[in-house]
């Protein structure tokens, strides 16, 4: 059962439930993938979409990355940025974090080792947490 929520604030600004799902509708986002810690949110979004009569896209959520102590990959816990000079590097991390198959090392661009994945992709293998275990380049 989903308790009350903000729609829009007491300083007249529409608050997040509502904006990102008028936003989700009006850019027609048919597939949104998130972080799990967002799951809470999907229900309160699934309604407002079906009160004003918006398509519900379909929503997938991963686990949130964390180090080996557990805690949460981000700025809030003083996570070393990412470095955009290799994202290949980057983004295989983070398929290896998801349980994902590894690129072949000939897959050696961003376009070839997304294509990999989405070719290669199985959400059986996404963890129920998922733990950086490769440093991540600074």
């Amino acid at each position: 059962m989903l308790s009350d929520f903000v729609v829009r604030r007491k300083d007249g600004l529409y608050a997040y439930q509502l904006a990102v799902v008028v936003d989700d509708a009006v850019q027609g986002i048919t597939e949104v993938m998130r972080g799990a810690d967002l799951l809470d949110s999907t229900p309160r979004q699934q309604l407002l979409q079906a009160l004003l009569g918006y398509h519900t896209p379909h929503y997938a959520h991963l686990p949130v990355l964390a180090d080996a102590q557990g805690h949460k990959l981000s700025k809030q816990n003083h996570a070393p940025p990412l470095t955009s000079s290799t994202p290949e590097q980057n983004l295989r991390v983070a398929l290896a974090a998801l349980g994902q198959a590894s690129p072949p090392n000939t897959s050696q661009t961003v376009d070839a080792i997304l294509a990999f994945a989405l070719n290669h992709w199985s959400p059986a293998a996404v963890p129920a947490q998922a733990f950086v275990t490769h440093t991540l380049p600074a």
